[in-house]
Parts: structure tokens; sequence; C-alpha cells
């Protein structure tokens, strides 16, 4: 049914409310998929030699909003840590991919009209699709003089509209009229930004990633992780494997681990594999490499997914004497001298533990060493992580000794507090448990040979403990999982 606009701060073509979540729903996929599908072929009649095309102004995205009143805001309950809002107006988002996201998306406007009973209104914004974001790549043989001419009579992403003010709390209301608020954390022309940039840094779609996330900087925990998921997949038909390029293995085409081959990841910057499960509850790993640059690349794209919590797995440098090669470190603290976010999240803000990850990861180290009260300290450790942009920390560990001692550190590395610092500013639960590789500031640095014996001994426990914490948290159930101690004041209702 035809609605009259309200002052929304996003312009609207012709607006339709809708009471029920799955006819909203069904008019955003509509509208994308028409759009998307116009905007192509507009492309393919330009590159073909019609000139007399250029981005059609109706190529934009779909535009979702919802209005609360006074007599509504205070039906939900407090408790929650997402589909509340803390204040009375209109929210507004832009949405791509509507269809990528329908599980995401069903679920924020259910628990809005579980909560307050609003209805939704839908149609056409005037924010446009960028061409690059419906093209494939290579799928058009293009010259160079052709594509110089689509840029000229289509539109591209433009980096005035990509910005992460509302997830840095840096958004500003518009001065006049109702106040206008947004419905989620990203609009849709991010959100389309960090799909490719995912692609392109994994090797893998971003509809093969799953909800759990483990991250971690070492290929031998990939070796373990195919091994693991390759078996997985024999013993359960649901599931499958994806690896970085497009290969996917299900009972069907299953292969050994020795005939599954690794080469080809080195096309990828960050290459991704996921056991893959129907509801999309399954894990995806992640090697990011070494250095909390990578680290926050992959999270800042990895948010827009809106999963369900990374942990990181991996190795640092433990501090203490106490501490033995091949002990863990469950991370409550962070130093930030990777200083990669400083711009985005300041340094006083301090970074806490999640504790239903940090339980989680307790026993399932409990678990897996066997081990349980004061024996399970003498392997697992819990403290302060320093991590440091400098890969060769240790050349200036005498000035660094005042730092690390006044900070009550127990392990530096490279990475974690960048994971877990993103993950507070993006929302998104986070988790850190490393392993000792070596402990340099006594003496006792990393050779060749052991570090071989130590990593093959130690990689495929490790492994097995992140895995295991997935799975507690997932049998736990997820609800409980996004704290609200992620989330400020006047948060978007959508998580």
């Amino acid at each position: 049914m035809s609605y009259s606009v309200p002052d929304f701060s996003i312009k609207v073509r012709q607006l339709n409310i809708y009471s029920d979540v799955d006819e909203a729903l069904s008019a955003l996929k509509i509208i994308y998929e028409k759009n998307k599908h116009q905007l192509q072929e507009a492309v393919a009649r330009f590159v073909a030699g019609d000139r007399t095309e250029s981005h059609p102004m109706s190529a934009t995205y779909p535009f979702l909003g919802c209005q609360l009143l006074n007599t509504q805001i205070t039906q939900a309950d407090a408790r929650d840590a997402y589909g509340i809002v803390d204040q009375n107006g209109l929210y507004e988002m832009t949405v791509t991919e509507p269809s990528l996201f329908e599980g995401y998306l069903h679920e924020q406007m259910s628990l809005l009209k579980k909560n307050y009973n609003v209805p939704f209104y839908v149609g056409e914004s005037d924010s446009p699709i960028p061409v690059s974001f419906v093209l494939d790549g290579g799928a058009l043989n293009m010259s160079e003089g052709t594509e110089r001419l689509l840029k000229a009579n289509f539109i591209y992403p433009d980096l005035q509209r990509i910005d992460d003010r509302i997830v840095n709390h840096t958004y500003q209301f518009s001065p006049q009229g109702p106040q206008v608020m947004p419905l989620s954390l990203f609009t849709a022309e991010r959100v389309d930004f960090s799909l490719h940039r995912l692609k392109h840094y994994t090797g893998t779609p971003a509809k093969v990633f799953q909800n759990f996330i483990l991250l971690t900087n070492y290929q031998r925990y990939v070796r373990e992780f195919i091994a693991y998921g390759l078996e997985q997949v024999t013993q359960e038909s649901e599931l499958t494997f994806a690896m970085p390029g497009g290969t996917v293995y299900t009972q069907k085409n299953i292969e050994s681990m020795e005939e599954v081959r690794l080469d080809h990841t080195s096309l990828f910057q960050m290459p991704a594999y996921h056991l893959t499960r129907p509801d999309g509850n399954g894990v995806t790993l992640i090697n990011i490499g070494v250095g909390p640059t990578n680290a926050k690349t992959i999270t800042d794209h990895l948010a827009v997914l809106r999963p369900h919590c990374w942990i990181m797995l991996g190795h640092c440098a433990g501090l203490r004497n106490t501490q033995r090669l091949g002990d863990y470190v469950l991370a409550h603290g962070y130093v930030r001298e990777d200083r990669v976010l400083d711009q985005d999240l300041p340094l006083w803000v301090p970074i806490p533990p999640v504790a239903e990850i940090q339980v989680a990861l307790q026993e399932a180290v409990a678990e897996v060493t066997g081990l349980q009260g004061a024996q399970l300290k003498t392997r697992l450790r819990t403290g302060t992580v320093f991590t440091t942009d400098n890969r060769n920390w240790e050349l200036r560990a005498r000035e660094l000794f005042e730092q690390l001692n006044q900070s009550r550190s127990i392990a530096v590395d490279l990475e974690s507090a960048t994971i877990a610092a993103n993950g507070l500013r993006l929302r998104v639960p986070y988790g850190t448990l490393l392993c000792v590789s070596d402990k340099p500031i006594h003496g006792d640095i990393k050779l060749p040979g052991m570090a071989n014996a130590f990593y093959e001994s130690q990689v495929a426990q490790h492994l097995k403990v992140g895995l295991i914490t997935l799975e507690r948290i997932r049998q736990n159930g997820i609800q409980n999982l996004h704290s609200r101690k992620l989330r400020g004041f006047n948060e978007p209702p959508f998580r």
C-alpha cells in the first residue's frame, strides 16, 4: 500500500509500509535485484558500443526505515543488547544484498516488531549503487579506453560517502527537522565496499563466511584446520568445506588431505577456509599473517557480515620466567602499542574482556589438557597482552622493560590488541588465546629446529581448544554472547 513519506533524511522515492517482516524483506529483495539487474544491463550495452547509455538514476539501494513513538519506547527489555532503542524518532538505513543478509535482517526486524510493534517503510533510496559493486571482476572484456569512458559515464564508489562515522560515534544528526538516527552500523555502500575487499583479500566470496571466526598468523594452523574440516565433512552430509579460490568439498567429492593443494593460496593476502553449516553457524579460519595492519584490515571488513564472534589463536613471547614453551595465555587486558587504530578508537578507551568467551576458552583448555583447578594454572595464565607494531621488538627489550613491567604484561604479540579493540569498536564479541613460543627476555629465542618441534606438538592442541570454544558458545546460545558492554548509548537498534 502507498503511504505518505515521513521526513527521513535519506531521500526516498515512493514509500510503502509493511506490518509483516517477511513482506518487507521480500520488497527489499525485489528492489535490489531489479535495480542491480538494470545497472548490469546498462553497463553491458555501454561496453557493447551503445554510448548513449549512462548510469541509470533509478539504480539505487533499497531503503528501510521505521518510526518509534512515545507510547512504544518503554516496551522492550532493557537487558537486551540489541533490538532496542534509547529514544523515539525515525530510524533509517540503505540495504545491499538483502538475500545474502536475509537471516540477519529478518532477526533484527523481527526483534523491533516484537519489542515495539512497528511497521517498516520500504522504498528506493536516492543512494546510487556504484557500478563496480555489481560487476563480476573480469566478466567484461574492456579496453583501457572503454574503461575510462565507463568511469566518466557511470557512478563509482565515493570515499566521501564510505566511512565509519556510525561505529566511531562521530555521526552527526541533521540540525533541521526531526532527529533521524541510523538503523544499522553501516550504510549499504560501506557494506558493499567490504564485501568486495573480503573476496579480494581472502579468495572467497562473502556468502561462504560463517558466523564463528578464528584468526591465526601461522600456516600450520591452516593445515590442521583443513584436515579437521575434511574429516568433519566425511562424517556429516550437511557440512561443506570451502577453500580459497572457489573449491568446495562435500561428501560427494571429498579428497584426502594429501590431495588438497595449497599452492594457490599464495595468490591471496589473507586466505580464508570455511567449514560451513546450512544455518551459517560453522567456522571460518583466516590466516591473517603477521602484524597489526592486516589484523585491522580484515576485521574492518569482516564486521559488515555481523559475525557472532572472532577469536585470535596465535603465538606469543612469554614474559614471565615461570612460563614454559607451549603454555597458554588468555588475554583479559591489552596494551595497545599497535598504533593502527589510534584515530578510530582513542587509547584511553579500555578494552574489556567478554566474559562468555573468556569462560568458554578456559573451559576448553581444561577439557583438552585434562587439567583442573590449580593444575590448570600451570598451563594457562590470564593477564595482559602487549601488542606492538615492531616485528623485532626484542631488539628494544631493554627500553621496553619498564613499560612491560608497569603494565603487568605476561606476553607480547603483534595482532591481539588490534583484533580485540576493533571488536569493541565494531561491536563484535572477541577473545584471545595465545601459545608461548619463545621467551626472548629470558634468553629462550626461537631456533629453526626447536620451532618446528614445538609447533608440530602444539598447533593441533591449540586449534582444538579454539574449535571446542566455538562449539560451546554455539551450544550455549548466541543470544547471551552479544554483550551490552560493547554498545554505547543511542546505538543503532540493529546489532
